[in-house]
């Protein structure tokens, strides 16, 4: 075959991106390892897709071994190579999916960092006793994120994309956009209906407001206007500048938030995530019912909340127990 490698790696990107419906995230994940995959090959002399045989992957992912990289990035690596070949033989740029035979070292996976009920019930009390007392709208709208993060077990990603139409405050569901472009609709709790009407009755209100207002003087004054983009009318959580709030904005909130609260491991939004599948599992959900309220594909990446609360139940005897 005598296809360049950068142009069948921008053709595979733009398949898993536009057939598959894999995220911006994942896309990226896929464009970094594969960029990497690309240089070693021309390192070693290839330049066409049909050079790239077991050998020359194998090779890859041992350099990325010497290099230090963790298991988990070289799985990845793995994986992302695996899915390359296997398209360029459905394509018929190869004649032997060379990938299909690549191992890598199994991931290690950690069990992931889950909040205590007590610990998160005052944390969460704390942030909405801010909001009552400064009555301020971007704080209506933190306990507003925060409440639904843990109630519906939401990724940020997730959560950022909710839009006004999305929510059915009547039914306490909210409609979110998943991974693959996987629609599902999620409950939420009293808690979190409470905070959301709040804030949409109020403090989205104020946010829309405050954005007139600054609009309206700086037009009466010809003083020159700040740069800022419209208000984004349809999405339901808003920035201090009228915009859809990122996903970045979400993890500075949460990890301000979760360093109130003690314990070790990372402070982003999927804790709220990982510690809400844990406290259904641990209050007795069913597991396939918890995979579907999580939109996992396979019950196998929700079997991982199994095994916290079986941590957390040893732990629990460990400290408890006159013969631990």
């Amino acid at each position: 075959m005598t296809a360049p490698l950068d142009v069948v790696v921008d053709d595979y990107l733009a398949h898993v991106r536009t057939e598959r419906g894999y995220s911006e995230h994942t896309v990226a994940a896929y464009r970094a390892d594969l960029a990497d995959l690309l240089r070693f090959a021309e390192e070693q002399g290839v330049a066409e897709v049909g050079d790239i045989d077991l050998p020359i992957l194998r090779d890859w992912l041992w350099s990325a071994t010497e290099r230090g990289l963790a298991r988990a990035t070289i799985a990845r690596r793995a994986a992302s190579a695996r899915g390359f070949t296997a398209w360029m033989t459905r394509r018929g740029l190869v004649p032997v999916d060379h990938g299909a035979r690549l191992r890598a070292p199994r991931a290690q996976r950690a069990l992931p960092r889950v909040v205590a009920a007590p610990a998160l019930d005052e944390a969460l009390a704390r942030l909405e006793a801010r909001a009552v007392e400064t009555n301020d709208p971007i704080d209506l709208r933190d306990v507003a994120i925060i409440e639904l993060l843990y109630a519906s077990a939401l990724r940020v990603s997730e959560l950022v994309g909710v839009d006004l139409g999305d929510v059915d405050r009547r039914r306490r569901t909210v409609r979110v956009v998943g991974k693959g472009s996987k629609e599902r609709v999620v409950p939420y709790g009293a808690p979190a209906a409470r905070a959301l009407d709040r804030y949409l009755e109020a403090g989205r209100p104020m946010i829309l407001e405050a954005l007139a207002a600054a609009a309206a003087k700086a037009e009466s004054t010809a003083a020159p206007r700040p740069t800022r983009s419209a208000p984004e009318r349809d999405a339901c959580f808003l920035g201090a500048r009228g915009a859809r709030m990122g996903p970045r904005s979400v993890y500075a909130l949460v990890a301000r938030l979760l360093a109130e609260i003690p314990g070790s491991g990372p402070s982003g939004p999927h804790t709220f995530r990982h510690t809400a599948a844990t406290h259904l599992l641990d209050g007795g959900a069913d597991l396939r019912a918890v995979q579907e309220f999580l939109g996992h594909a396979s019950l196998g990446t929700t079997q991982i909340y199994t095994h916290v609360s079986a941590e957390r139940l040893k732990e629990s005897y460990r400290t408890a127990h006159p013969r631990a």
